[in-house]
């Protein structure tokens, strides 16, 4: 078996690596190819990736490349997890939206869409390449935003299926108030990507005994804290929302907090300097503690989990994936993408039946999905006006005056990047 990681320069990858070499007779990967333009940043972590596998004692063979096409000929699976522009962009993406009072996130609101706009083109010319060289191979892509991404993917024909950490986060977590095994809990997962709530906490499988309600008597301050919302919100709503609500829930208080500190992707940046320089040392043969804090926390065995079951392996039949909606939530269409539990086998993601969703959810996802179709739009499309029109319809912003003001900044930040600017 042999799989391809586009953006394989990534200080993430280690942690992939690890997953690859721990999580072998799951899926067992005789060549793995590191894909990036930064020959510099392969070096570092292609070397500490094959002293990975060696110390684990992983047979496969790991390649590295700045080649697309000879790194994806081939390959039964591509994994996506680029990010254009790098942190420098991410830190623009963090920052300008603040000076018209609005998030500034990588994922959400108008820095969400500016990354959208980056990175839809530059997927979709990847897509197509993997399509040439073996039009069987799965897309598994893990860039950021994750659903819009997906969308594109899925609306070109490609055989692509979304995957982010959210929900095996909130799984592992689960698993450890409840003192069982994570395979035992089974989430009601359900909205979009960065959009989601917990309804359900299940054990034993999907008809399993929701145990959601104890977890938030018991646990719900802790629960809270990580989420850094107020115990009370919890309590009202009875489910647990994924922590990029609340972007949405305390929008102002986040903003206020966005601008007394660093950019993420600056502490980032930090970071990854410092990783790189320990990715440099030939000492190092397994992924440093300091990776925990880079994020993407149990990514790799969620992306081991989804390929095995996408190439007939040993995955878990059922999986939270970004995929089409196909009439799972009827208010929306059947070509949105949707973030639920799927069983996921060969022949791709069927989403499964969800329970009908509460108008507070409801309105929220519709409102976010609107606003995607217009994102990938203006991202397949190009125009000012078109941007204009999906930052307008952003539930975060929506606003004529501050949709004016973004546009005029997003367009100024990322003009080398969007062909039509």
């Amino acid at each position: 078996m042999k799989l391809a990681v586009v953006g394989g320069g990534s200080t993430y990858t280690p942690e992939l690596i690890d997953g690859f070499a721990r999580l072998r007779d799951t899926l067992p990967v005789e060549e793995l190819v590191l894909v990036d333009p930064d020959a510099h940043r392969l070096e570092l972590v292609g070397g500490l990736a094959r002293r990975i596998f060696a110390k684990q004692g992983h047979p496969g063979r790991i390649v590295t490349t700045s080649d697309i096409d000879a790194g994806v000929a081939d390959a039964d699976a591509v994994l996506l997890q680029l990010r254009v522009g790098g942190q420098a962009a991410r830190n623009q993406d963090e920052t300008w939206p603040l000076e018209c009072g609005c998030i500034g996130q990588e994922t959400t609101g108008a820095g969400g869409l500016a990354k959208a706009l980056r990175t839809v083109p530059v997927v979709l010319d990847i897509a197509e390449r993997v399509r040439r060289t073996n039009p069987n191979a799965w897309i598994i892509d893990f860039t950021n935003p994750v659903g819009i991404v997906t969308r594109a993917l899925l609306q070109a024909g490609h055989k692509a299926v979304g995957l982010c950490n959210v929900a095996i986060g909130f799984q592992r977590k689960f698993a450890r108030l409840l003192d069982v095994a994570p395979g035992e809990v089974h989430l009601d997962h359900v909205g979009l990507n960065h959009l989601s709530w917990e309804l359900g906490v299940r054990l034993g499988g999907p008809e399993g005994e929701n145990v959601l309600p104890r977890l938030i008597a018991e646990h719900g301050d802790a629960i809270a804290d990580d989420l850094h919302m107020p115990r009370a919100i919890v309590d009202r709503l009875g489910v647990v929302p994924s922590y990029y609500l609340r972007y949405f829930y305390a929008h102002d208080e986040v903003v206020r907090e966005l601008g007394t500190k660093p950019s993420r992707a600056a502490e980032v940046a930090l970071m990854e300097k410092e990783l790189l320089a320990m990715y440099g040392d030939p000492a190092l043969d397994e992924k440093p503690a300091l990776l925990a804090k880079r994020g993407g926390a149990f990514y790799s065995e969620a992306a081991v989990d989804l390929a095995a079951s996408l190439l007939g392996g040993g995955g878990s039949a059922v999986q939270v994936v970004n995929t089409y909606n196909k009439g799972t939530l009827p208010f929306l269409p059947d070509d949105a993408v949707i973030e639920v539990q799927a069983r996921v086998d060969g022949t791709g993601a069927t989403p499964l039946a969800v329970p009908e969703l509460d108008p507070l959810y409801a309105g929220l996802i519709a409102n976010v999905t609107a606003y995607e179709d217009l994102a990938l739009e203006a991202a397949l499309r190009g125009g000012r006006d078109r941007v204009f029109k999906a930052l307008l319809a952003h539930p975060l912003i929506g606003q004529f005056e501050y949709a004016e003001a973004l546009t005029d900044k997003l367009v100024a930040h990322n003009r080398e990047h969007l062909a039509w600017a």
